[in-house]
């Protein structure tokens, strides 16, 4: 198990399992995956509903298509500032 700097690993999973499966995916995903861990399909399948959320959106999409199979064109990056003139109307 890593070292976490925010967060007291071995305390959090003895006192809320569940939170502490969704908090683990949801870092797996977001920051990587460390060497000789591995993320299990079915338990990101279980969690999808709560984690998808939270997740980083060009990995959500990732996860999406590896899963799923699902294509998109990933977000659109556009905000008010760097929109063509005619949009911002």
């Amino acid at each position: 198990m890593l070292w976490h700097w925010s967060v007291d690993v071995k305390k959090f999973q003895k006192e809320n399992p569940e939170a502490f499966r969704l908090w683990r995916l949801e870092e797996l995903i977001n920051y990587g995956i460390q060497k000789g861990e591995k993320l299990s399909k079915k338990e990101v399948i279980k969690y999808w509903g709560k984690i998808k959320d939270k997740l980083d959106p060009y990995k959500r999409r990732l996860m999406e298509y590896l899963i799923w199979g699902r294509l998109y064109s990933l977000p659109n990056n556009l905000t008010f500032w760097n929109l063509p003139p005619k949009s911002r109307k």
